[in-house]
């Protein structure tokens, strides 16, 4: 048995203040105790010999594991496999990793991948013919970095039968040229075109995607995550369930995952049964700390760069005249209502993808008839994202019970918010941009997550944003206002403590308690000690899961190696003075 103690800096715990001065003491897998430092010589000088590590913070703080309430990991680490975008900043650099790729890669014949972004091409759509001349003859198929669009080459396109005489799907747009040939672009339900003849991605891939994306994310300090979307999907994404399966019962997953049975927006109610059966038959596996899927996940709406989100009010055009389009609702909200109702009554919570304040709207109403057919329940209900939620709905979440998920990676003008959006949106719109600071004034609680792959997975940029509304280095005035930010305390609850409420994992993840499993996180210098314009230069140093170091940095602090012999009292307190 190995008794580890964190000394010398501080101990955020989960919510409020940082602890100054105060130890924590580790037990093989979970938080024995916390003591103050003066205490500490006279708490360890009984120890068996051989069995203290002393882990000097050196200043930095001790915090619990990030966990991520909205992320698609698997997906993530696929596209770190494929053709991946993500780096890019430009329609040439996309290309020119698009034609990197191909030549690296002559025997592959579809080349898919994604991250591009919308804001790098004339109205966020990009033509088929740079990804001709990338990669003559070849058929190619990028998601976008948002996940609701791709892109395609000519061959792509060809191959999936796709004309000028194809209609628009109900719940997608296809961007075409002049004489109504499809142009490149498949925005939403549009991408669904290509299900026939794009190449599924295989279990082996899947679960190397996993891995990859499992070192990824603990290198941010990612001790656990809820997956918002397993068991189905859209847009050629494959299930990512059987990857988590396997990895438990190989032994090779070291973090703790909540997955979210993506509902099928075109199917009906007796999807109910079926994932409720599912979270039964993953239970038996016997191990819910590290794998469970009592979540579904709903997409409401679309998103608002490609005018898909559900509005109140319509969408205006380039000159700033009102359109006819107010969105996409991809569920009719008495269905909606129907559904969630029977979700809540069978025991699954519900994970609802909501950006417009139409989707909003109605996922609450949704959420509201479910409390008046089955009562107050622990589903934990939480709506993601929420770019624009009206005034009068805040107070709503708290009313409900309802978490509001956020992703405060986004909540900053950028040039895809400030060319694709904010410019076709009614006046008074961008002040109601990710309302955080209303969501604490009205007592709503808050989880946090990245969405990753749409966009960086790192905690610590998401938290500089939260409290600052601007990238770093920016003179921008803060998106919606001052008064949207959150306090430092606040953001990082959100995303320890408040992720593992939504995760249903507040028993023994998410704080640093005694009795709580030892998912820890350094971070130096100390987000807290530093200016808030500075957050973002916190680094994560160290990451513990289950009491043992699976992530140290190559600037990490120096760990004490454990002690083979005897330790007197005397030179404990010599070593901590």
């Amino acid at each position: 048995m190995t008794t580890r103690v964190f000394h010398g800096g501080s101990v955020f715990t989960g919510s409020g203040s940082p602890l100054l001065g105060q130890a924590v003491i580790v037990r093989d897998e979970r938080i024995e105790r916390i003591v103050s430092e003066s205490e500490l010589a006279a708490v360890l000088g009984a120890e068996p010999a051989g069995t203290v590590e002393l882990i000097d913070l050196r200043g930095a703080l001790l915090s619990p594991g990030f966990q991520d309430a909205h992320i698609h990991a698997v997906g993530g680490g696929v596209e770190l496999l494929q053709c991946d975008l993500t780096g890019t900043e430009s329609a040439d650099e996309a290309v020119a990793a698009v034609r990197a790729y191909a030549d690296a890669n002559p025997d592959e014949e579809w080349i898919l991948g994604g991250g591009w972004s919308m804001d790098c091409f004339p109205g966020g759509n990009p033509p088929r013919e740079l990804l001709d001349a990338a990669a003559p003859g070849r058929p190619v198929l990028l998601s976008s970095r948002d996940h609701h669009s791709v892109w395609a080459s000519t061959e792509a396109i060809t191959r999936a039968g796709i004309t000028a005489e194809t209609p628009d799907p109900a719940d997608g747009v296809v961007i075409r040229d002049a004489d109504d040939h499809p142009a490149g672009t498949f925005h939403e339900g549009a991408a669904d075109l290509f299900a026939a003849v794009r190449p599924e991605i295989g279990e082996d891939l899947r679960y190397r995607g996993l891995l990859r994306a499992q070192e990824e994310l603990v290198a941010l300090g990612i001790t656990g995550w809820q997956d918002a979307m397993v068991g189905g999907g859209g847009a050629g994404i494959a299930d990512p369930l059987p990857a988590y399966e396997k990895a438990l019962a190989e032994g090779t997953l070291q973090v703790h995952v909540t997955g979210a049975q993506w509902w099928e927006r075109d199917g009906g109610i007796e999807q109910v049964e079926h994932m409720v059966a599912q979270r039964h038959r993953v239970a038996a596996l016997g191990s819910p700390e590290r794998l469970e899927v009592g979540t579904t996940k709903i997409m409401v709406d679309g998103v608002a760069e490609n005018h898909t989100a559900a509005m109140l009010t319509p969408y205006r055009d380039a000159h700033g005249h009102d359109t006819h389009n107010h969105g996409l609702s991809f569920i009719d909200p008495e269905r909606l209502r129907e559904y969630v109702t029977a979700l809540d009554a069978a025991g699954q919570q519900v994970h609802m993808h909501a950006l417009g304040d139409r989707a909003v709207r109605e996922a609450l109403d949704a959420l509201q008839q479910a409390r008046d057919a089955n009562g107050p329940t622990d589903g934990r209900h939480h709506l993601a994202h929420l770019q624009i939620v009206a005034e009068e709905d805040v107070p709503r979440f708290a009313e409900l019970d309802a978490i509001a998920n956020i992703q405060a990676l986004w909540a900053t003008h950028e040039d895809q918010l400030d060319q694709l959006t904010l410019p076709f949106l009614q006046e008074g719109q961008e002040a109601r941009q990710y309302p955080f600071g209303d969501f604490v004034q009205a007592g709503v609680r808050l989880a946090a997550g990245s969405d990753w792959p749409v966009s960086s997975a790192a905690p610590i940029e998401a938290i500089h944003i939260a409290v600052n509304r601007t990238t770093p280095g920016s003179d921008r005035e803060p998106l919606g206002g001052a008064h949207q930010r959150l306090d430092l305390a606040t953001a990082m609850a959100a995303y320890t403590s408040g992720t593992a409420y939504v995760n249903h994992r507040d028993h023994d993840t998410g704080s640093i308690m005694p009795g709580y499993r030892a998912d820890l996180v350094v971070l130096d210098p100390s987000p807290f000690d530093v200016p808030a314009g500075e957050i973002h230069t916190s680094r994560v140093t160290q990451t513990w899961i289950d009491g043992r170091l699976l992530h140290a940095a190559e600037t990490a602090l120096a760990i004490a190696e454990t002690r083979t012999e005897n330790t007197s009292r005397t030179e404990l307190e010599g070593e901590l003075s």
